[in-house]
């Protein structure tokens, strides 16, 4: 499939190589999986048949069909002689998106993987929903040779669609296993709800890009249809891609290397161009102290991060003198991928409080979801969170700050900074530099991970094969940062 641009915009060859496709081998999920049975056993079948639901939904979807308990491990999808494993493997594949129905999308009834399929209609007369009018002729020829009944359905490209899926919420656990209310795990679509964005732009805008001018959308297709959605659903996880890359053949993955590697492209392409910006303000060098003004405007239409409470953005502030040493270095790296001086990195009982001012290099302004359980303790398991003890994640334009929305809410000493507010924060630097010789080069940059050190670091408490498979993957890999932006300012006397 070429646009008018005569770019390739063939959906099976965009599609396979993203984490959509992939979410089923997804070696990151299947050991948080595993983690989470192993901490909680009484709850397997609860943990399986909830996270089967959005990460092998064609599986989950045809085992409840047909009366039985959707599971994951061991006897379930992700054995090789399971009946339902092809189907599984496939992750978030065309025949389930495209069956998803009209009701009750972006209700609470259709969150946590609460989509509709209709599976009471007899096979060859089911309908799959479309973005177009299919006229009467091309419809009863995709019938014969697909066996689905095509249908418009605008829906198909609204945020409600991906709210099914991107709105999760997990019981809330006592240290007896006792379920005492529900956690906001990850509640992306309530966060570009409650932004300006809901009036402008719909997740599928820059997650599903259009192609340039019209496509023909098969053989059969006398008229170029305009506007299509690449299938590229790019997001911003680019370490996955690369474990995906990497470990292609003991993974199963069907894309080329070439094709991850397009796709990593696309996903840096989106942090880096749309994401996010940094400037600096108000620059004064007087005597041995250095002030200026970091400025962090958020693009995304949504918290930055979002989505699963792994990932997290910071600052890396540099000073650099006339010799070009350095001199001043806050939000710096480990070879391991930890943050340098980061409190929750070193000590996985504690965490790094959210800054208004950066004075000295041991602060590191980290933008993060800090989870508490009951006990008011920091956790990194989802189903013993109770809590934030911080959420500093950047706001969208438009966002409320101040507004009662419980599950989406700043949480921490962010919510007392006057600068941290609805489309990004500005954070203050205050460095006293003896002797420093100018010019100085100041250095900011806004660095992301998908996967937090403290987050794979905690999985090694756990037992069990995917565990086990995953911590191989990720020692051997290097988990460095993405650069969403960054600006350099040489400043004189």
């Amino acid at each position: 499939m070429l646009d008018e641009g005569g770019n390739d915009v063939s959906t099976d060859r965009l599609w396979r190589s993203t984490v959509m496709a992939n979410s089923a081998r997804d070696p990151y999920w299947q050991a948080s999986v595993r983690a989470e049975v192993w901490l909680r056993p009484e709850m397997r079948q609860e943990i399986e048949g909830s996270c089967a639901r959005c990460h092998m939904p064609m599986a989950h979807v045809t085992a409840q069909a047909e009366g039985e308990e959707p599971a994951v491990l061991d006897e379930g999808f992700l054995r090789q002689d399971n009946p339902l494993q092809t189907l599984a493997m496939d992750g978030v594949s065309c025949a389930l998106c495209h069956q998803i129905r009209e009701d009750g999308l972006g209700l609470p009834v259709s969150y946590n993987g609460g989509f509709v399929i209709d599976p009471e209609t007899p096979v060859g007369e089911r309908i799959t929903f479309g973005p177009y009018n299919i006229d009467e002729t091309q419809s009863a020829l995709m019938q014969t040779v697909s066996g689905y009944i095509p249908l418009q359905g605008l829906h198909l490209s609204r945020s409600e669609m991906c709210a099914t899926c991107h709105t999760l919420y997990t019981p809330i656990l006592d240290v007896e296993g006792e379920v005492v209310g529900e956690f906001p795990e990850q509640v992306t679509y309530l966060e570009w709800f409650y932004s300006s964005y809901r009036n402008s732009a719909a997740c599928q805008d820059c997650h599903m890009p259009e192609a340039e001018g019209g496509v023909r959308i098969s053989a059969t297709s006398t008229n170029l249809r305009s506007p299509v959605s690449k299938h590229s659903t790019v997001g911003g996880n680019v370490f996955l891609l690369e474990m995906l890359k990497a470990f292609g053949a003991e993974l199963g993955v069907t894309a080329s290397e070439a094709q991850f590697d397009e796709t990593i492209a696309a996903t840096l392409a989106l942090l880096q161009e749309q994401t996010a910006t940094v400037a600096l303000e108000e620059i004064k060098l007087v005597g041995d102290y250095l002030s200026a003004e970091v400025v962090i405007e958020n693009n995304a239409g949504h918290k930055l991060p979002t989505s699963f409470p792994s990932r997290r953005a910071w600052l890396h502030i540099t000073v650099e003198d006339a010799g070009g040493n350095l001199i001043f270095e806050s939000g710096g790296v480990n070879p391991d991928g930890s943050i340098v001086e980061n409190d929750n990195d070193l000590d996985g009982a504690s965490f790094e409080p959210h800054y208004q001012a950066i004075v000295q290099p041991e602060q590191v302004q980290i933008y993060e979801a800090i989870l508490k359980d009951t006990e008011e303790d920091v956790t990194s398991s989802v189903l013993s969170a109770a809590g934030y003890f911080k959420d500093n994640r950047l706001l969208p334009w438009g966002f409320e700050k101040s507004a009662p929305y419980e599950d989406i809410r700043v949480r921490g000493q962010a919510m007392e900074d006057a600068n941290f507010d609805a489309g990004g924060d500005r954070v203050t630097l205050a460095l006293r530099l003896p002797s420093a010789q100018a010019p100085l080069t100041l250095t900011v940059e806004l660095l992301y991970q998908s996967i937090g050190y403290r987050w794979a670091e905690n999985l090694r408490r756990a037992q069990g094969p995917e565990v086990e498979r995953f911590l191989e993957m990720y020692d051997s890999l290097s988990n460095t940062p993405v650069v969403i932006a960054s600006l350099s300012q040489v400043i004189e006397r």
